[in-house]
């Protein structure tokens, strides 16, 4: 009787420890929360949508400009008569790995129709951190960095998500975690064209 207490014991505290260790893992191990979120997204439960009786914010506070990796600038100007598609993220942000495949699936679903525009802006210090993390994960993102953007379409929020359509008009913005490659989504951003 005396030794099965002492079992109990030892199995309840290493029990705790185990259990400690976990939860430890993911409060600072930015790929273990990265596959959390990725598995609730995956449920479909943070698909995103394009409200359709969202009011349209006009042209105001979109006239923005990215370069790319290779020093190509591209500005909003260049860029009307397209549905832009921005993604503000950063290697380092746990909710903007978690949902990088859902937007890798999407850029490469409509990658080929040149109405569209994917501007996947990196906000990491270092820019060789973000190609770095896309090449190692096998994502085929096309990468950008700020150069102007007014606060109206970017405060700092990682992730954000902006849809501008052919217009200029910003007809969606999302900041935080969601997933873009569902069939509902994709049928709303064709409906801009």
């Amino acid at each position: 009787m005396n030794l099965q207490s002492t079992f109990q014991k030892i199995k309840k505290y290493w029990g705790s420890i185990i259990f400690y260790a976990i939860i430890l893992i993911f409060i600072f191990n930015t790929n273990a929360k990265s596959w959390v979120l990725q598995q609730i997204i995956s449920t479909g439960v943070l698909n995103t949508a394009i409200k359709k009786d969202a009011p349209i914010k006009q042209q105001a506070g979109t006239d923005f400009s990215f370069s790319s990796h290779d020093g190509n600038i591209l500005s909003s100007s260049m860029l009307r008569g397209k549905v832009v598609f921005i993604n503000f993220w950063a290697s380092w942000c746990p909710p903007c790995r978690a949902e990088m495949p859902s937007l890798n699936n999407l850029y490469l679903t409509l990658k080929n129709d040149n109405r569209f525009v994917f501007l996947f802006v990196s906000e990491d210090a270092d820019r060789t951190k973000a190609s770095a993390y896309l090449e190692k994960n096998d994502f085929s993102v096309p990468v950008y960095y700020r150069n102007k953007v007014s606060p109206e379409m970017f405060s700092g929020t990682l992730p954000t998500t902006i849809v501008v359509d052919k217009q200029g008009n910003i007809v969606m913005k999302r900041t935080g975690l969601a997933g873009y490659d569902n069939e509902k989504f994709i049928s709303q951003l064709k409906s801009l064209l």
